[in-house]
């Protein structure tokens, strides 16, 4: 999976942000984690993780969720534009945005390492791409367990038991 990282953040430190090297681990090991289950069926090629400020976190929550402030990852799975032949274009995943500020509050709030979060938020961002959810309790499970395996073989602890 070939993963184009845009930082649109202009005051993080360098030990506040994953570089592109990290995110595109966590990328590869969501994907080759999904790719033995069953419901994966895209196979596109790549994808964009943004990393964003609060204002604009705000603004998409906003437009797309209809909810107010800003929230940790949002994943906006690509739709080919209408009329677009699909064979000419790359198999395209769509884009995961990330608020880096919700994200280092989190992980302190959390007691979690701010690499652990940011890891836990690119693969739960890009299952959601892959086509996995967690409204339905059933779904939420089936998603969870593969954030802890994909996690756990990275070297992070379950995000879920802090």
């Amino acid at each position: 999976m070939q993963v184009g990282v845009q930082m649109a953040v202009e005051n993080a430190m360098p030990q506040d942000v994953p570089d592109a090297g990290h995110i595109q681990t966590w990328v590869n090991a969501a994907v080759q984690q999904a790719e033995s289950d069953e419901l994966m069926t895209n196979r596109a090629t790549q994808m964009t993780v943004r990393i964003v400020e609060t204002n604009e976190m705000t603004e998409l929550n906003q437009q797309y969720r209809q909810k107010t402030g800003p929230t940790n990852v949002l994943s906006f799975p690509f739709e080919s534009p209408p009329g677009m032949p699909t064979d000419l274009m790359e198999p395209t995943l769509g884009d995961v945005v990330v608020c880096a500020a919700v994200v280092m509050r989190e992980a302190a709030e959390q007691g979690k390492t701010l690499t652990a979060h940011w890891a836990h938020m690119i693969v739960h961002g890009t299952l959601h791409l892959l086509g996995y959810d967690h409204i339905q309790n059933n779904d939420a499970q089936t998603m969870e367990s593969l954030e802890i395996i994909v996690l756990a073989e990275l070297g992070y602890k379950d995000p879920y038991s802090v």
